[in-house]
């Protein structure tokens, strides 16, 4: 049907001494029939039709689903053994497998794309089969004798696709937002240590892109981080959305087939597992329908995305040039920019960082249609919104990373170009306006454009200020100073009281 790539064949030698390969099978049967499945693998006859029929993405199931999947089939076999308890061993050992799985030990045996239709169905069969014959590898038995563990009988006894899946992918979820959080507190503590660094370093505010009033690149790096900081809070929010879970539900939400001692009890065991904060929601035909918790919960991670996207293209301009731009900062060399021309060097982290978050912005898209395509009782289209919010998660979780320690931590400011862009722009003349008076600001201003002098020569040459008045009107004091100090109400209060010092 499809050009899928076959089992790799292990060589037996034929006759007259020529390899020729043989490879053996099992046979399985399902509701459409029967079919060859290589005989050695974990897989089975679900896992071989999903592959035939979604060679999509090219790509497996994102593992941390698989891993989540792993610790959601490991307490419902939990909660059925404390239901009606298996043999001596079995439990045992579909345990272990759902131990190993959930440790990342069977990745290499989920084989369906990231892309299915089914609602997630042939992701669940997969994750099934894998477990049933692993627990039989465990038993010394060979894969295929489901006579011993079935996929469906026992790793999906009382279940459904419809409950395991989005209750994996919340775990899967929940779990990879507690590695972003830590990213993103490294990332805005690194601007943090830069606002401090940076704070003595007066230069231009700019606004719409023409130069503004004076401001210090500290004050600048302090604005990303407190961005940075609101980030890290909606994240934090995320987890309230993502802990209730339908599982337990089975296939619509009514608990259809499962005991209701086994749907109370499942998803305390899941917690217990997980140490995650997971309650079962009140209303599970509800839970089950609807999935805008992860429109939420994609818009707050784009929201991450769009500021890291403002923060590196403010990085990639501020350090334009060096000698022909911007130059105000100076970022990490990383590698050479250019294979024709010699020295160049090029903003790559802010430029990779860049492109992660418009890939964030493509995916929220994606899941916001598919999450609003969900019909009836159920989305089937699960898959869809699984990979791409998972692996907008790891995207930013990486970003943080990378742009902290390849860009953030090693940038650093080119003082002499700052001062003299101070010195030179009319930007200055604002900061003046207090001292010499509007009218007189507006002279030097015209007077420093008509006479192409710095604004620091004009003020020196016509005796409005000397050197040491100018410069405390442009100095980082001054500058970050919140509004104006004069008389009356603007008075500034007394060093002692904690306010700023005039």
């Amino acid at each position: 049907m499809y050009n899928i790539p076959a089992e790799r064949p292990r060589p037996r030698m034929g006759p007259f001494g020529k390899r020729k390969n043989i490879m053996t099978y099992r046979i399985e049967k399902d509701s459409l029939g029967e079919r060859q499945v290589p005989a050695a693998t974990l897989y089975g006859i679900h896992t071989l039709r999903a592959r035939e029929n979604f060679p999509l993405a090219g790509r497996p199931v994102n593992p941390a689903l698989i891993h989540a999947y792993g610790v959601v089939k490991r307490a419902c076999c939990r909660a059925n053994q404390q239901w009606r308890p298996w043999p001596d061993g079995i439990f045992a050992a579909m345990e272990q497998a759902c131990s190993e799985m959930q440790r990342g030990l069977l990745d290499e045996h989920i084989l369906v794309d990231a892309l299915q239709g089914g609602a997630g169905t042939s992701t669940n069969m997969n994750i099934n089969e894998v477990l049933a014959n692993r627990a039989l590898q465990i038993l010394d038995r060979q894969p295929g004798d489901y006579t011993c563990i079935h996929p469906l009988d026992d790793l999906n006894r009382h279940q459904s696709t419809n409950d395991t899946y989005p209750t994996a992918l919340k775990v899967a979820a929940l779990e990879e937002l507690a590695r972003l959080e830590p990213q993103v507190i490294a990332l805005l503590e690194a601007f943090q240590v830069q606002e401090k660094k940076l704070a003595h370093v007066v230069k231009i505010g700019r606004t719409q892109f023409q130069d503004a009033v004076l401001t210090t690149l500290g004050r600048e790096m302090g604005a990303y981080a407190e961005a940075l900081a609101r980030d890290r809070w909606r994240l934090y929010k995320c987890r309230e959305r993502l802990r209730v879970v339908a599982l337990g539900g089975t296939a619509i939400g009514t608990g259809l087939g499962a005991p209701r001692s086994y749907i109370f009890r499942v998803v305390d065991l899941l917690r217990e597992l997980t140490n995650l904060p997971i309650a079962r929601a009140e209303n599970l035909v509800e839970a089950t329908q609807n999935t805008d918790v992860f429109v939420e919960v994609s818009g707050l991670l784009k929201t991450l995305a769009s500021n890291l996207l403002k923060i590196s293209t403010d990085l990639r301009f501020l350090s334009s040039g060096p000698r022909a731009g911007i130059g105000e900062l100076r970022l990490p060399p990383r590698q050479a920019g250019s294979s024709i021309m010699p020295g160049k060097v090029n903003p790559v982290i802010p430029e990779a960082i860049s492109q992660a978050a418009l890939q964030v912005f493509a995916n929220d898209q994606a899941i916001t249609q598919a999450c609003s395509m969900g019909h009836l009782e159920l989305n089937a289209f699960l898959p869809l919104i699984a990979d791409r919010l998972l692996e907008g998660i790891q995207l930013m979780t990486r970003s943080c990373a990378i742009l902290r320690q390849g860009c953030v931590a090693g940038l650093t400011a080119d003082e002499a170009r700052c001062r003299m862009q101070v010195e030179n722009a009319t930007a200055a003349v604002t900061a003046l306006v207090e001292v010499i008076g509007y009218e007189a600001a507006a002279a030097v201003a015209a007077a420093a454009e008509r006479e192409k002098k710095t604004v620091r020569q004009i003020v020196l040459e016509r005796g409005l200020l000397n050197a040491h008045q100018f410069d405390r009107c442009i100095s980082p004091e001054q500058v970050m100073r919140l509004g104006s100090v004069g008389g009356g109400s603007d008075t500034a209060p007394p060093p002692d009281s904690g306010g700023e010092p005039s």
